[in-house]
């Protein structure tokens, strides 16, 4: 029976939300592709490209289960809006936001369960419209804001750091990197400090019928504990219109390869991406 403790509960559940990661299938056109319309072919691309000029609205839902000395299972909505912002000709700025919905079960006795919005990660990348030795890329800052709104959901801490990625395309294949750092910088004093790495490596394919399969990990580094946390995802996305709206589902599952103690051991991921083309 592994120990959990309610201190471990706060740091497993404040360094999971600062999973700032991409979108559920990852492949791309350029950085900003203005005359990219709805043709699914290139919507395609534009969902695996993180920093696009394509205005999506992401709702991603996680499962992850096997939580604590109770097997708890904990569920989170992460509302995702990208919004793409053309500063000239040369640069765009693409604002990443994720807001999570949380529904935690108690993991061990003495935690209660826990319901409600978590702290909020937000992102912006400064990136040039056209790729740089063919890699698209992107760097900014990234932002944790406190709002949480029960204290075992969030870290309780003003936060900030730089965030970069940098992909590649060739043909049906998209590979590359998102990471951020993420410093606590205000506060309730009485939390832990905040000091964690992101890394997302990710690699996507899209068939002919637009079907892209993704595998990546959304690592965590928590400095302050010197613990991992490194879920691995697969995912299967489908490209397919709702009238005349576009929209991809998504649905995969995720293992965790390392986890603090008392940590979740294994996910399923379900994706609705609404798209709103030029």
């Amino acid at each position: 029976m592994r120990r959990f403790s309610p201190a471990a509960f706060l740091s497993l559940v404040a360094v999971s939300g600062l999973s700032a990661g991409t979108p559920s299938s990852v492949s791309s056109t350029t950085s900003a592709d203005p005359h990219a319309g709805s043709d699914p072919a290139d919507l395609a691309k534009q969902l695996a490209n993180p920093i696009s000029s394509l205005i999506s609205l992401p709702l991603q839902a996680n499962w992850d289960f096997g939580i604590g000395v109770n097997d708890a299972t904990r569920f989170t909505l992460n509302v995702q809006p990208v919004i793409p912002v053309e500063l000239n000709d040369d640069w765009n700025l693409i604002i990443r936001t994720i807001l999570p919905v949380i529904d935690a079960e108690s993991p061990a006795p003495g935690i209660d369960d826990a319901s409600g919005l978590g702290d909020i990660v937000q992102s912006f990348f400064f990136s040039p419209q056209a790729p740089v030795g063919g890699w698209i890329l992107g760097a900014g800052p990234v932002f944790l804001w406190p709002t949480a709104t029960d204290d075992l959901l969030g870290s309780e801490k003003w936060g900030g750091g730089p965030t970069l990625v940098a992909l590649r395309q060739e043909g049906p294949w998209t590979y590359g990197a998102l990471l951020n750092h993420i410093w606590s910088v205000a506060g309730d004093g009485d939390r832990s400090d905040v000091s964690a790495t992101f890394l997302q490596p990710f690699l996507s394919y899209i068939t002919p019928t637009k079907t892209t399969l993704t595998l990546n990990s959304e690592s965590t580094y928590d400095w302050e504990n010197q613990q991992w946390t490194v879920p691995v995802n697969l995912v299967v996305s489908q490209l397919v219109k709702v009238g005349k709206h576009p929209l991809q589902i998504s649905l995969g599952g995720r293992y965790y390869a390392e986890t603090p103690e008392g940590g979740p051991e294994w996910g399923i991921r379900a994706v609705v991406t609404l798209l709103f083309p030029k």
